[in-house]
This record gives structure tokens, sequence and C-alpha cells, in this order.
């Protein structure tokens, strides 16, 4: 699924530009939905892939697979004042769009107008095919969607999941929070140099699942 040929990377630079953008964007417009203008003040209530895309994130989504763009800046304070779920809705909403994203491309598949088989072949031409812009959009949305639903900081799953936990396990996620990416950095890249793909255990077998619902 994430062969590197030239035109996948192409294919994947159109679906870095278009995934992120629209992912942070959901952040920033949910926020200010629930009244905190900070995404506002920063810029980042933009459509402009420039004000969300990070150098780093960018890089590994196009060689790992897997990446990250800037993090919207909010204001808790705010938002909380507005509604007690208000930072949960807005870490949903990056996921959340990743997955419409997924549903929306898959249709074309389902409606017989792409391959599936000619989205993972691989092309001899520089240019990607319809089929392979696809297979890759359905595919890198659905990671990232898996991806940032992991529970732990700074990805948007801790808060998600921090709104659900009992008072208990809330606390204890609090007291990790300050060294999330430091332990992110350690089981998505250092232990894949070791042979051992956490990351790859927790997400691909729901990936493979819900590529293979999407897709048919």
């Amino acid at each position: 699924m994430f062969q590197l040929d030239p035109a996948t990377l192409i294919a994947r630079i159109i679906v870095l530009v278009v995934a992120f953008t629209i992912h942070e964007f959901s952040h920033a417009w949910t926020a200010v939905r629930f009244g905190d203008e900070t995404p506002r003040m920063y810029g980042r209530l933009t459509l402009n892939p420039l004000a969300h895309l990070d150098p780093m994130g960018s890089i590994l989504l196009l060689v790992a697979g897997f990446g990250w763009a800037k993090p919207v800046p909010i204001n808790p304070m705010v938002l909380n004042r507005r509604s007690s779920a208000a930072v949960m809705w807005v870490s949903l909403a990056g996921p959340f769009s990743n997955l419409i994203l997924a549903i929306l491309a898959a249709i074309p598949f389902r409606l017989g107008l792409a391959s599936i088989a000619e989205g993972f072949t691989t092309s001899k031409s520089i240019l990607p095919s319809f089929s392979l812009i696809l297979v890759q959009f359905v595919a890198i949305n659905l990671l990232l969607m898996l991806f940032n639903m992991i529970p732990l900081a700074p990805l948007d799953g801790e808060k998600i999941a921090d709104y659900f936990m009992p008072p208990n396990i809330s606390r204890a996620m609090e007291s990790i929070r300050p060294y999330g990416p430091m332990i992110l950095i350690v089981i998505a890249v250092l232990a894949p140099m070791l042979g051992v793909d956490i990351i790859g255990w927790i997400i691909m077998p729901p990936l493979r699942a819900l590529f293979g619902i999407l897709v048919g």
C-alpha cells in the first residue's frame, strides 16, 4: 500500500496537502464555532496549506507512511466555559474529517469509475493514475485518522479519551502527558528500527479492515 515510486510520491504529495489541510482546518473551524478565536488569531482558520504543513511531519508521511501537521492552538479555558465537551469535539473534528475524506475518495471505486487493481499496480509513468491517487487518498486518510486516535499526547486521541475516562485514569493520563511526545517518538520511530513495529500492530489491522469496507 505504501510503495514509493515517482508516481506514488506525487500521489502522496497531493494527499498530504489535502488531508493535512482539511484536518487542521477542521480543528480550527470547530474551535471557532465553540467561541474560541485563538485559531483565527494565529491564521489557522484557512484552507491555505502553507499555514498548516509541518516540514518534518510532511517528509515522514511521504517516506514512512505517517506524519503530522502543525497543531492548531486553542484556549481550553474559553472552550470549557462554552461546553464541557468542547475540547473533545475540537479534537475529534480532525480525525473525523479524514474519515469523511476517505469515504468520499472510495465512492469512485464503488461506482466502478476507478480500478483497485490499477491503484495497487506500480506505475511506469511519472504521473499517477486516477486510481493510484484514490488508493493513496483512502489509505492515508484512514492512517491519519487511526494514528491520531491513539490516546497519547499530543495526538487528538489523548484529549478524546480523557473526556470519557473516569477521574482516576484521567489523572494518570495527565501525569504522563508531558512525556507523550517522547513516548511517541520511541514507539513510532525508534522501535521500528529495532524490528518492533508497535504502531503497525495497532493501526494496520483496522486500516486494512476499513479500507476493504470502503472500497469493496
